[in-house]
């Protein structure tokens, strides 16, 4: 089985990627639906934030509250580095035992840290998704509501999408049209399902 990882900076498109690859009967993961799940109420995870960042942090039903948490850490290297200290291990874990019961010739997992996480080696083969940085900038202020200056932030607290793209075996570009970006998908699953006949 390949195992595929789908990485790139935020606001680059990976969900939409991912998604594209799903309605091709991939099987896919996103490591977001992870943390989210990590982040509930009264898991390991959510006790160890409380611990580490407090009680503050967390909503009444005993979950992270993920947009106070994400103010908190994205402005604080080493807020952010305790936050991933707790967080990729569950991630990683987890991916660990996907891969584990899947029964198909490709499984794709969409990790947005994989390199800042030093996971690459774990993955057969990387695809990243990438775009200009103003347009990430649109997407975050426009789309996803977050004030420049936190938009900002996010970016720097990320690898650069020039240094993932030398880094991937794969690059969609989703700078372009929707259209653009489905047939680079469709190119990149024949790619991919070319790759898996021949291991």
């Amino acid at each position: 089985m390949l195992r595929i990882a789908l990485t790139g900076g935020i606001a680059t498109g990976k969900s939409y990627v991912l998604r594209k690859l799903r309605e091709r009967r991939l099987a896919t993961i996103d490591a977001d639906d992870v943390v989210h799940a990590a982040l509930g109420p009264n898991t390991p995870a959510t006790k160890a934030i409380a611990g580490q960042f407090g009680e503050a942090f967390l909503k009444p039903d005993g979950s992270v509250d993920r947009k106070l948490l994400g103010a908190r850490v994205f402005g604080d290297r080493q807020a952010r580095q305790a936050l991933e200290a707790i967080i990729h291990p569950v991630v990683y874990e987890e991916l660990r035992k996907w891969y584990g019961a899947l029964d198909t010739a490709i499984g794709v997992a969409s990790i947005p840290l994989l390199f800042e996480t030093g996971h690459e080696g774990d993955f057969d083969y990387i695809v990243v998704t990438a775009c200009t940085r103003d347009q990430q900038m649109q997407r975050l202020v426009e789309r996803d509501g977050l004030p420049e200056k936190e938009a900002r932030q996010r970016l720097a607290a990320q690898m650069s999408t020039e240094e993932k793209i030398n880094r991937a075996d794969f690059v969609v570009s989703t700078e372009g049209t929707k259209a653009d970006t489905d047939a680079q998908v469709d190119r990149l699953l024949l790619a991919l399902t070319q790759l898996a006949t021949e291991t």
